[in-house]
């Protein structure tokens, strides 16, 4: 036991004051109270048998899964480790999926669709070996899942969805209501029984410890910015360190290393969540989903100050990234709906966003990077983040161990999906779309108007440009042109960034990439600018 603390301790510096980094926006999840270790920065060049980038869920369960399979593992993440997306989860663990398993069935067949219950299934049961294994306390526990349709709709979805779930052999039953008190009457629905939550940055926490016991290397704050693959592969940071390696993972909820074509296959959307809090025991623990479009979700998590509360976490209002820019009334809109059914709910404790990618065809893309042989990709979660996530960190290491993985054709990054043609053309159509802010005027409001910590787009001659203000009133000017494909950028006021709505890219107010598929940050203007 003195050497495995020994080890986590070199390679780690553990910080129990402060909760972690937060790179992905201003909001702060309630998940982000737990701190994690802090790691330095990649300065020398090294070899590894795998390189990961990025330290959410998909990367350090690659690692675990790798190094204890006796494979030297390096994890490399360009800000704090768990600091992107994966902190910014509900933390549902389920294999009743945000599409409908009729529609997969129609996609995918019902064999493919019983695959897709089954790998989302297996990823709940690895977490749970995981944890177990690894004596972690993360909250984990098993509850049931609910899906119900809004007052006076048909229940027809209801039907046709309990008849699909019935061909993949997994266990489903109808109920009369969801478990909620008299206030809220859900009407008939759909039990799901043995789906799980836990604490992600809990969990998190003991699996970097677990990582780093199995022999793995983490480093954190450290910027990829060059791909190459080949046997072996070559992985260059910003400081110009290098990591030669058998494989690479590029595990960075969207891949930063894949320029186009996994892009026109996915959408990115933003999804709120508020935290209030409630009387402990007042709403029944379970994952809860009604049907329309866009859904609201439901669960409860223990509050970690007060054990008389429990916080009730309720998500919805999914808009395309950079679309919507009216983020408040997101916000107000789930709390306005969640206090008509909840009356017992006191204050808003947590208010916060994440980022989704939603494929054309429902399911993630996990494997080879299209055109490499040893570059391996992790995306499109379709809100079920945790899940797709597990599964990519048992799909993965599979696919580098050479062992066969009956999951390896549904989740192939370079499937064509026929029937989801026409989601394609609508997906990409709405991007092309997007291009018209190059020839629109900037916005309005003068440089001198700006609010402390704000941003505008403004034209300037025949270019855009993103001008920010700082909390310090300095400006900052950059293009207001992504670097990925050239989108116009659009100010996310909820999050302070800069936010592309072709494919999703966001940048913080001074221009430094925050998600890809962007690779690098925004070009800063000209010195000639008048501003």
């Amino acid at each position: 036991m003195v050497a495995q603390n020994d080890m986590i301790k070199s390679q780690s510096k553990l910080n129990s004051d402060t909760a972690i980094s937060n790179n992905s926006g201003y909001s702060q999840s309630l998940w982000m109270e737990i701190p994690l270790p802090s790691f330095s920065s990649l300065e020398n060049n090294l070899n590894a048998d795998v390189c990961i980038v990025g330290a959410g869920i998909v990367g350090l369960t690659c690692a675990y899964t790798l190094a204890k399979h006796g494979k030297s593992v390096v994890v490399l993440d360009q800000g704090a480790i768990a600091g992107g997306q994966t902190a910014r989860t509900t933390a549902h663990l389920t294999w009743a999926l945000d599409d409908r398993y009729y529609d997969l069935e129609k996609l995918f067949g019902e064999e493919g669709s019983r695959l897709a219950a089954e790998s989302h299934s297996s990823a709940i049961d690895y977490i749970e070996k995981i944890i177990l294994e690894e004596k972690i306390d993360c909250d984990f526990e098993r509850v049931d899942g609910y899906l119900f349709v809004p007052p006076g709709e048909s229940k027809e979805i209801l039907d046709k969805e309990f008849v699909a779930i019935q061909k993949t052999g997994m266990e489903l039953h109808k109920a009369a209501r969801a478990p909620f008190s008299s206030s809220f009457d859900t009407g008939p629905c759909l039990r799901f029984p043995r789906q799980a939550q836990f604490h992600i940055l809990k969990y998190l926490q003991g699996l970097v410890k677990a990582v780093l016991k199995h022999g793995g290397k983490i480093f954190s704050h450290t910027h990829v910015n060059h791909f190459e693959d080949g046997t072996p592969c070559l992985v260059k940071t910003a400081t110009g360190a290098k990591i030669t390696s058998q494989s690479v993972i590029v595990a960075t909820c969207t891949p930063v290393n894949n320029r186009l074509f996994i892009h026109t296959k996915q959408a990115a959307y933003r999804t709120y969540v508020i935290a209030a809090s409630i009387p402990k025991g007042s709403v029944p623990k379970g994952l809860y989903w009604d049907t329309p479009d866009p859904y609201h979700f439901i669960r409860i998590q223990k509050n970690l100050t007060n054990p008389n509360l429990d916080w009730l976490l309720v998500g919805g209002e999914d808009h395309k990234t950079g679309q919507d820019q009216a983020i408040d009334a997101k916000y107000d809109y789930i709390e306005e709906w969640a206090r008509l059914r909840f009356p017992m709910m006191d204050k808003i404790d947590y208010r916060w966003s994440g980022q989704v990618f939603e494929p054309i065809d429902s399911l993630a893309f996990i494997g080879h990077n299209p055109g490499d042989k040893n570059i391996y990709i992790a995306t499109g979660d379709s809100g079920n983040g945790m899940t797709h996530g597990t599964i990519a960190g048992i799909l993965l290491p599979d696919l580098i161990l050479g062992k066969n993985n009956p999951w390896k054709s549904l989740y192939e990054p370079s499937r064509k999906t026929f029937s989801a043609a026409s989601e394609y053309i609508h997906e990409n159509l709405n991007s092309f779309i997007q291009l018209k802010d190059w020839l629109t005027p900037g916005e309005i409001k003068k440089v001198d108007a700006l609010a402390p910590d704000e941003g505008i787009i403004l034209r300037e001659g025949v270019k855009k440009i993103a001008v920010y203000k700082d909390k310090q009133n300095k400006i900052h000017i950059n293009s207001a042109f992504c670097p990925h494909l050239g989108g116009c950028l659009r100010w996310n006021q909820g999050e302070k960034s800069w936010d592309c709505p072709l494919h999703g890219s966001r940048f913080d107010g001074c221009g430094h990439v925050m998600n890809g598929p962007a690779l690098n940050d925004l070009f800063p203007s000209s010195k000639e600018s008048k501003l």
